[in-house]
Formats: structure tokens, sequence, C-alpha cells
């Protein structure tokens, strides 16, 4: 028996005897509590979470519908009115009224689509000016968004990337850019390109129908607006720069420019994604004032702003003349304001950190 014990000992097979089967709740401790996930899923997860982000990108997306969707079919344009899109009345029309011209159509049998907001002292149908108004806005503050995006990540990755003086030099010219006025620029690009634009080389041509005044803010947003943007990702730049895999890439020899364009700006994505969110609404808000002042499109092409300047004289008589266009700028502004918030809340590593 003791040479038994003794083999028992030293045996090499496992004796199953030391050995008791898991409880229910040893066995769901090892369940996964969720599947594994990437960083753009989980934050899309959480971003449809976010009750209020989720309702405001849904206003967002019918805004954009109407704006670019519905001029496709509507019978009125921003210029004309009537049936036939050649008659213009000189006279406001109330909500679904109808001019002399469209009432001897109608009693003629002829069907006429009714003016859903009215019309202007000119005659022109006002729920198209507003719709083609929204388009302009919403084009601008895209527009502006990719200028100020494309210009901001390649300074600001730049800058952040390759440090020491030459961060240092780049950021001091962020810094004067950053305290240069904007709206003092704007008015002088404006009169100065306003001449260039109506008998210069660019006279009839697309570029004039923007107007000096829509095309110097696009301007101003391509010198003064992107320092924002290369601030952020500068920083983020900085802080990634340090990790393990930018020096793996140095040791294999990859250049600057392949670092920056495959891992820098790839790992600052979120910072992009955010900061171009919220310069939507922000180019949105600068043309519709400037518009206001008369500094934004040209006549007859409308924006909200324009439309907005132009019902001053009629606020006691048609109030709804300036209310409408007022209330597309604050829906569009608010939404877009409400949703950066959520993809800030939802992408913004530093906040996942935070609630951790």
């Amino acid at each position: 028996m003791a040479d038994e014990r003794k083999k028992k000992h030293f045996t090499m097979h496992v004796d199953l005897s030391m050995f008791e089967p898991a409880t229910d709740d040893e066995k769901r401790q090892q369940d996964i509590m969720r599947p594994s996930t990437s960083f753009f899923k989980d934050g899309m997860r959480k971003l449809k979470k976010d009750k209020i982000a989720m309702i405001c990108l849904v206003i967002i997306a019918l805004i954009a519908i109407i704006a670019f969707v519905v001029p496709s079919f509507y019978p009125y344009d921003y210029e004309t009115t009537s049936a036939s899109r050649n008659s213009i009345s000189s006279k406001f029309l109330q909500p679904f009224e109808y001019s002399e011209k469209e009432q001897a159509v109608i009693a003629e049998g002829g069907s006429v689509f009714p003016h859903i907001l009215g019309t202007d002292d000119l005659g022109r149908d006002y729920a198209a000016r507003v719709i083609y108004g929204t388009r302009i806005s919403l084009l601008v503050g895209i527009i502006a968004a990719v200028i100020v995006v494309i210009i901001g990540v390649i300074y600001g990755s730049i800058s952040g990337f390759l440090g020491g003086k030459v961060d240092l030099v780049m950021m001091r010219i962020v810094d004067i850019i950053y305290s240069m006025p904007d709206l003092l620029i704007i008015i002088l690009l404006s009169v100065a390109m306003k001449d260039i634009i109506t008998n210069g080389p660019l006279a009839n041509t697309a570029v004039a129908t923007l107007g000096a005044g829509l095309l110097s803010i696009f301007i101003v947003f391509g010198m003064l607006y992107w320092v924002s943007m290369a601030r952020l990702v500068r920083g983020q730049v900085l802080s990634i720069k340090q990790q393990e895999f930018v020096l793996a890439a140095r040791s294999t020899g990859a250049k600057t420019g392949h670092i920056i364009r495959k891992h820098m700006i790839p790992n600052s994505i979120s910072v992009i994604f955010i900061s171009a969110a919220l310069q939507v609404p922000s180019a949105i808000f600068t043309e519709s004032y400037l518009s206001f002042l008369g500094l934004g499109v040209s006549i007859p092409v409308p924006s909200l702003g324009s439309l907005a300047a132009g019902a001053r004289g009629q606020l006691t008589v048609r109030p709804y003349l300036l209310i409408i266009p007022a209330i597309a700028i604050f829906l569009i502004i608010l939404s877009l304001n409400l949703f950066g918030n959520g993809l800030r809340d939802a992408f913004d590593p530093k906040l996942k950190e935070a609630a951790k």
C-alpha cells in the first residue's frame, strides 16, 4: 500500500478527486460582459443612447431634405412666381393667397399651387426663398468646415509632430492670426473684390453669382478660422507622438509625411470630427449675421440672414416674414450645436477616462 501511495504521488495523471464542479455563480463570472468592439462602434453606441443628440440629428436630416430635395419638385423658385414662372406680381401676398393672374388661371379651369408662406414685395414665393436660403446657409457651413478641417489638420499635425523651433514659430503665427479682426477683414475684402467680380475677369462667372460678400467669407474662413482646429490637432499629436507605435514606425524608417498621414491623423480623428461638427453652426451663424448686415450673398440669391434683414420693414405688418427665417436659423444652429455636443460626449477619449 505504501508503494502504491508512493507511485500515486509521482504519477503524471491528474487526480480528479482533488477538483469539484464550478457553481453557477462561478460560471457566470466567466461570461463575457459584452463583445469586443471598435472605437467607432463604441462611440456610435453611446451616441444612439443620447436622445437629445438623436432628436437633433433627425431635425438636421429633415432640414437638409427640405433644403436639397424639395426644390426639385416645388413649382416655384426663388426668383419668379405664378404657375408659369414668368409673371411677377408687385405686391405682398398672404399665405395661401393668389395673385390676380393666378386667380385668372384658376377661373379658366387651371390649377395653381398655393403660396404656402405668401410672397415678398416682388411677388416671389417666400417659401421657395426660405428653402433656397436654408440650402445656401447649410452649404456655407459645410464648405467652411471643410476648409477649416483641411488647413487646420495639416498645419496642426505638422507643428505638433515636428516640435521644437518649428512648433514655436508656427504657433506664434497662429497667435498673430488669432488676434486679427475677422469682421473688418471681411468688409475690406468685400469692398476690394466687388469691382473685380462685377467688372473684372470674374464677371458673369459662377464666382460672380456667389458675390463679393460670400466669397470674402470663404477667404476669411481659410485665413483665420482654422486656428482653433490647428491648436486642437497639435495638442492631440503632441500626446500621440510619444506612443510606442510611433517609435516603431520611426525605427522602420517611415518618413514624417507617412507617420502623420497613417498614424497621427487617424488617431486624432475624434477631435477632428467633433471640432468640424461644431464648426458648421459657427460658420452658418457668421454667414447669417453678415448677410443680415448686407455683407453676405448677392441679390437675388437669398440666405436666411438676408431674408431676415429684408423683412425688418414689414415687422409690424407681416411679422412672419422675419419670424420664419429666424426660426430656421435657430433650429439649424441649436440642432447642430447639441448634436456636436453629443458627438463630443460619445467620441472624446478624455471624457471617457473621466467617467471611469
